[in-house]
């Protein structure tokens, strides 16, 4: 029988649930209504599955999935299902890396209504698999991505100078390489964005706005002035 510890701060959804696991052949070895009792009850019990809505107290923000994935970075191979009102996909992302990948889901709490199939679902986590509901699929099929992610750190860096207005050859004495070497970065990083060859001035601006707009930040004590400047060989 697999043996449960279930987290729900609404007392009668907590109750309703044990009763429904308990129907479909679990073992509810502990229910318990904050995150700190999660942690607390899957220490003590070290059940084979977890359940938990994301948004518990204390907080009442994300305290119940913070829970899950620091029970699981303890033991990697614990299952977890998570349940959630709304559709969050870094919620989905924080909970899919942790512990070792596998033995995780994520469900809206809508889809507990359909009984036989939640127990299903409950089965495949604890057994190992992963259950993600479609909603959630597809807000990570469609999340923007990082426009940056494909640039190696030194592209990135190399980025960060142009954005703060440096010449081609400064970055090359602040990094300590040659001006060439510069203009092959820059050259791959205006790749890398898909920037089409046109006025070099025009790609290194769109460049640079592009680096801002993905959350990148200015180094501290370049002294440099912000506005991308052109420089030779990018």
């Amino acid at each position: 029988m697999t043996r449960v510890v279930l987290a729900e701060d609404e007392v009668l959804l907590r109750e309703g649930l044990v009763g429904l696991l308990a129907r479909f052949g679990f073992e509810v070895v502990a229910a318990v209504g904050s995150a700190p009792a999660l942690r607390e009850a899957a220490r003590a019990h070290q059940p084979d599955l977890v359940v938990t809505d994301i948004r518990m107290p204390p907080g009442l923000h994300d305290d119940g999935l913070r829970a899950a994935v620091a029970l699981r970075a303890e033991r990697p191979g614990l299952a977890v299902m998570v349940l959630s009102q709304h559709v969050q996909a870094e919620y989905a992302s924080a909970l899919l890396a942790s512990g070792d990948g596998r033995g995780v889901g994520y469900l809206l709490k809508d889809r507990v209504a359909e009984v036989t199939e939640f127990a299903g679902q409950l089965r495949t986590v604890a057994g190992g698999g992963t259950v993600v509901d479609p909603d959630v699929v597809r807000r990570l099929l469609h999340r923007p991505r990082d426009p940056l992610e494909a640039l190696s750190p030194r592209e990135r860096e190399v980025l960060m100078l142009v954005a703060e207005g440096h010449s081609n050859a400064a970055i090359a004495a602040k990094l300590h390489v040659t001006e060439a070497a510069i203009g092959k970065h820059i050259g791959n990083v205006l790749a890398k964005l898909g920037l089409p060859p046109s006025d070099d001035t025009n790609r290194r601006v769109v460049a640079a706005l592009t680096y801002l707009g993905a959350g990148g930040s200015f180094a501290t004590g370049t002294g440099g002035s912000p506005g991308p400047s052109g420089g030779p060989g990018a």
